[in-house]
């Protein structure tokens, strides 16, 4: 990913595709997760625990999945874009450890808020999903994001 290029407003089109980004959740990865946002829930860190509950595995918490949008988004709208919402976000099943979690998602709408502040006005509407080898795990729902002219 190159941070230093920034998408502009003018430039995208809708039912364009963001390109997927790719998360492997290893254990590691949903122990720093756990750890990095105070979520010590041990159903996100603790395969026996998690299996008590019901859960298959232990899985990823609600922040770990909604920085993994936030991620995907940010990759398109460059570090110059904004984010104003998410909208839809469902978890509709687990992400388990050993799963392989694809954020995928496209332009819905581009539109201009006129109520918005300067430079925020140039909006889009990023239809977005997550998917593992079982189909959609989350989403799918709309981020609002905007990007300078």
């Amino acid at each position: 990913m190159d941070w230093t290029a920034q998408r502009r407003w003018c430039d995208v089109k809708e039912d364009e595709l963001l390109t997927p980004v790719v998360f492997p959740l290893t254990v590691y990865r949903l122990v720093m997760a756990a750890g990095a946002n105070r979520d010590f829930n041990a159903i996100h860190h603790n395969t026996e625990h998690a299996r008590s509950t019901g859960a298959p595995e232990m899985f990823a918490n609600v922040m770990l999945l909604q920085g993994m949008w936030e991620r995907a988004v940010r990759e398109f709208i460059g570090t110059g874009g904004t984010l104003h919402a998410i909208r839809g976000f469902r978890m509709k099943a687990f992400n388990t450890a050993g799963m392989t979690v694809t954020v995928r998602g496209k332009v819905e709408r581009k539109w201009i808020d006129p109520h918005a502040a300067e430079g925020q006005r140039h909006r889009l509407d990023l239809r977005v999903w997550s998917t593992t080898g079982d189909g959609i795990s989350v989403g799918p729902g709309v981020v609002v994001a905007s990007l300078p002219e």
